[in-house]
C-alpha cells in the first residue's frame, strides 16, 4: 500500500507502508563474526545479477551495464584492520570514483529494486552506500536518523533524497544509538 508518492522534478518516488518481509531483506549486526560468508556474497552478487570472485582478503563483485557502457567494481573486505579496531570495508570503484564506506554495519538486499544499500551508523548518524544492478551508485554521508521516517515531503528535496535511500535501514538500525 502506497503511503505517500512524492514528485522531485521528472522522478516520483513512492513511499511504501511496512511492505517489508524478510525474503527480501537480510540483515548483519555488529559483532558476528564473519558476516560475509560465500552464501551472503552469492546472494548479493545473485540480486546485483554480476559476477565475483574471492581475492584473499576481499569479495570483488564486478558490475556491467553495457547498454549505457557503465562499470562498477564493487569489493567487500569482511574483516580488515581500521585503524586499531578491526571491522568490515565496502569500497565502490568506478572509472571515475572511488568510494569507501568503513565500519559497515550491516546491509539490505533488495529483490524487487536489485540493489543492496551497505550502510554504517554512529550516533544519531547513518552513512550508506548503495549499488544498483546496472551498475549505479550512490552514496549518503552522515544522515542523521530523523529524516528516515516521518514526512518526506517536509523535507527539501536535497534532504529527502537520502531520507527515502536510507529509509529502508530504519527499522533494522541500532535502537541504542
Amino acid at each position: 500500500m502506497i503511503k505517500t508518492a512524492i514528485r522531485l522534478g521528472e522522478l516520483y518516488f513512492f513511499v511504501y507502508e511496512n511492505t517489508y518481509n524478510s525474503r527480501n531483506f537480510n540483515i548483519i549486526e555488529e559483532g558476528m563474526k564473519k558476516v560475509f560468508t560465500e552464501k551472503v556474497i552469492r546472494e548479493i552478487a545473485g540480486t546485483l545479477k554480476c559476477d565475483w570472485k574471492y581475492k584473499g582478503n576481499n569479495y570483488r563483485l564486478t558490475l556491467v551495464d553495457s547498454a549505457e557502457t557503465r562499470k562498477l567494481a564493487l569489493e567487500i573486505y569482511p574483516d580488515i584492520k581500521i585503524g586499531n579496531k578491526v571491522g568490515t570495508v565496502i569500497s565502490v570503484l568506478t572509472e571515475n570514483t572511488h568510494l569507501q564506506l568503513h565500519f559497515c554495519t550491516g546491509y539490505v538486499v533488495s529483490e524487487m529494486l536489485r540493489e543492496v544499500t551497505f550502510y554504517s551508523e554512529e550516533n544519531e548518524k547513518v552513512c550508506g552506500i548503495t549499488v544498483e544492478h546496472d551498475a549505479g551508485c550512490s552514496m549518503y554521508s552522515n544522515v542523521d536518523r530523523s529524516v528516515l521516517s516521518g514526512d518526506f515531503s517536509n523535507l527539501g528535496p536535497e534532504v529527502m533524497l537520502s531520507g527515502i535511500a536510507l529509509s529502508l535501514t530504519e527499522h533494522i538500525l541500532n535502537p541504542s544509538a
